[in-house]
């Protein structure tokens, strides 16, 4: 009897539109390959800026759907080998990675080590490597089981977060005494002030609007909190450096009117659905960089090499998903779904409205 492999697409020319698909089957492992059955996953509005740059930024090549108009929205989350023909990985084991929205993946590993293994599927070879990296549970120093769920929803942020503030601190700030933050609300703008208070950082002053003010003071990572119209209250005399997870134009440009030649650096970091970035403004000085995280982690494993990185980030992130997870924080509530059905209504709220700060969903295949 044929077993679909059922995939969740997405609409190209609508993010919130999906569609389950059952026209492939389950997939076999063939020499030198393996098959990943796909436990769990997480949804944040990282996954409506993967679609949104899917064709800009490639990240639809990651899982082509041989389906014109529609994308395969990349998830982080957990699988299970189930099937291998590659010796080092074996049925059973556990892996965290970068998954389509599907039953099961198949994936030809090579570089295969304690820690896991990076994906060689000829659709694959030339992407970013960080995004075809899976790794072994039974051996992440960051895996904790308890946390799965935290993880799921904020390792991906938390590595933009972590080597963002790594990036800043190894620039020293460019000479910034504040750090101005738009979206400060957003998972990975607070994982980039955790990070950076833990830096010893210039201040760091939230941007954010009136429905999120409260929630923002509640985290206690920035020590000034303002509204997007409050920010000519800002100290517009001292050297600022801003870091936008907006995309907002006008608040861009906002930004650099009132701090004018006091703003020494202009980082986007990015946004669920605006990618007018990706146009130079010759207009504003100092002009917006897009800041690119496998840039900087390349720079570190030369620096540092992978195993360093690898033992400060995990370090790092344990400290994080701890204050994250804690009842007391306040900082997150876990909002578990079941079934391919239940995460196309997610992706559609996440896409039209985005997500409440303090809500992280999780979908379970199995």
């Amino acid at each position: 009897m044929r077993t679909p492999n059922l995939r969740l697409l997405t609409d190209k020319t609508d993010l919130g539109h999906t569609r389950l698909d059952d026209s492939q089957t389950l997939p076999e492992a063939g020499d030198g390959e393996v098959i990943l059955t796909v436990d769990r996953f997480a949804l944040t509005t990282n996954n409506i800026t993967y679609a949104a740059f899917g064709d800009a930024m490639n990240y639809w090549s990651f899982f082509p759907t041989g389906q014109e108009g529609w994308g395969h929205m990349p998830v982080w989350g957990f699988a299970t080998v189930t099937d291998s023909r590659v010796p080092g990985v074996d049925p059973g084991e556990r892996f965290y990675g970068y998954f389509p929205i599907a039953t099961a993946l198949k994936v030809r590993p090579e570089r295969i080590s304690e820690r896991g293994f990076y994906d060689a599927t000829d659709y694959r070879q030339g992407l970013p490597s960080p995004y075809n990296q899976y790794t072994r549970c039974s051996t992440d120093g960051a895996y904790v089981k308890a946390l799965e769920d935290y993880q799921m929803l904020l390792r991906p942020l938390f590595f933009t977060s972590y080597m963002l503030a790594d990036f800043l601190s190894d620039n020293e700030f460019f000479g910034a005494r504040q750090l101005v933050v738009s979206s400060a609300s957003s998972k990975t703008a607070y994982g980039a002030a955790f990070a950076l208070r833990e830096m010893g950082d210039p201040v760091r002053i939230a941007l954010t609007s009136p429905s999120n003010r409260d929630y923002v003071e509640g985290l206690g990572l920035y020590q000034q909190v303002v509204d997007y119209d409050q920010l000519a209250s800002l100290d517009a005399g001292q050297p600022t450096l801003y870091v936008d997870f907006s995309g907002d134009e006008a608040l861009r440009h906002a930004v650099h009117d009132h701090f004018g030649p006091a703003l020494v650096y202009d980082c986007y970091a990015g946004s669920a659905t605006n990618t007018e970035f990706l146009k130079a403004d010759a207009t504003l000085t100092p002009e917006p960089r897009f800041f690119f995280a496998p840039v900087q982690i390349r720079k570190r494993n030369q620096d540092w090499g992978p195993a360093v990185l690898s033992e400060r980030f995990g370090a790092a992130q344990r400290r994080f998903l701890q204050a994250v997870s804690d009842p007391v924080s306040g900082w997150m509530s876990l909002c578990e779904h079941r079934g391919f059905e239940a995460a196309g209504p997610v992706i559609r709220a996440l896409n039209d409205h985005g997500g409440l700060p303090r809500e992280g969903h999780v979908v379970l295949l199995r």
